[in-house]
């Protein structure tokens, strides 16, 4: 028996940052997001030879050890498998389990795509489809979260967990106490069409932790930074403008808010941007491109762009020729996946 899962990639559209806290708590926050066909796998191979094997292989990481009910975390290895694993023997109290866990990725860690919390939704997937566990779509989320941010103590906001289970255009409030909503969007197949056919992500080739970004987000917010929380206010209503023009077509809105949500996620933090990405941001909109931002939390990973369906090429040539990667992606309506492979008889 093999049981795969996979969970897409998440592109920010606007009011990413509000959902880290104590900004939601204090003053509640809204995000704009939308899955994409970019994905993290895993797969689970059972086994009974008494051993936990973890292989990740686009991160080059291998760990094995005898089976056992709670694993010593004792670096940064494998951290989100660790973490997972751990979390599921005890939530749910089950016994030492023997398998072989294989793992990776579409997009490297620091993409700003949000792929360590894509994972341990994956992995949690893939677990929860092997043991049969009694996990909803907010509950999965919610422990994928609770995973990263309190067991293993990583720094981040709450979208990426939530855009992982669920897939597709989302508007998603936060609130204290860890509240979130999810509103799926019944975005038509025409807009849809539309917005990828304008759709460029390039990656810079400097992959950042996130971490120490939204360390600064935080401390400023706690010191009621006026210019960080003007900012960070600013881009909970650009997510409802977003919604709005979203749903209405408004092609020009988006954009113009895509820009301006950029502007407004440089007020959080010093290190969101840097000379290289403004360098970057102005080529690309001096060569065709009618927005752009960085996606995620900031200082590296991937820049995405909007421009028209019929600029996209040309536009797109001329990034290759610098030394980033470019990547024309679709969207993805499905969230988090799994199914199971039995052997042949």
């Amino acid at each position: 028996m093999i049981i795969n899962a996979k969970a897409p990639l998440r592109l920010g559209l606007a009011g990413g940052g509000t959902d880290v806290s104590p900004f939601c708590d204090v003053y509640g926050g809204s995000i704009l997001n939308v899955t994409i066909e970019m994905y993290a796998y895993c797969t689970i191979e059972p086994t009974n030879d008494g051993k936990i094997v973890f292989d990740s292989r686009d991160r080059n990481e291998y760990f094995e050890c005898d089976s056992t009910k709670k694993i010593k975390i004792d670096d940064k290895q494998l951290l989100l498998h660790k973490g997972v694993y751990n979390r599921l023997l005890k939530e749910f109290k089950l016994d030492k389990l023997s398998f072989k866990m294989t793992t990776f990725s579409d997009a490297p860690v620091g993409s700003g795509l949000g792929s360590s919390s894509t994972m341990v939704v994956c992995i949690l997937k893939a677990f929860t489809e092997w043991l049969n566990l009694p996990l909803g779509e907010y509950d999965m989320a919610r422990l994928a979260y609770s995973i990263e941010r309190e067991d293993l103590d990583l720094h981040g906001g709450k979208q990426d967990q939530y855009a992982a289970v669920f897939g597709g255009f989302n508007f998603m409030e936060f609130g204290k106490n860890n509240e979130v909503i999810v509103n799926p969007l019944k975005v038509k197949n025409w807009i849809k069409n539309e917005i990828e056919s304008e759709l460029i992500l390039y990656y810079t080739g400097t992959s950042r932790e996130s971490a120490k970004i939204i360390d600064d987000q935080i401390k400023s917010t706690k010191k009621k930074n006026k210019k960080s929380l003007e900012g960070m206010m600013e881009l909970k209503q650009g997510a409802v403008e977003m919604k709005n023009a979203l749903l209405t077509a408004n092609f020009n809105k988006i954009s113009e808010l895509l820009n301006k949500g950029w502007e407004s996620k440089k007020k959080m933090a010093k290190t969101i941007s840097n000379p290289e990405i403004d360098k970057l941001y102005d080529f690309i909109i001096k060569n065709g491109a009618k927005a752009a931002k960085i996606s995620g939390a900031g200082g590296g990973g991937f820049m995405m762009i909007l421009c028209e369906p019929k600029e996209r090429y040309s536009l797109a040539e001329k990034l290759r020729k610098l030394d980033g990667i470019v990547i024309v992606p679709s969207l993805c309506e499905d969230g988090a996946k799994a199914w199971t492979i039995h052997d042949e008889e």
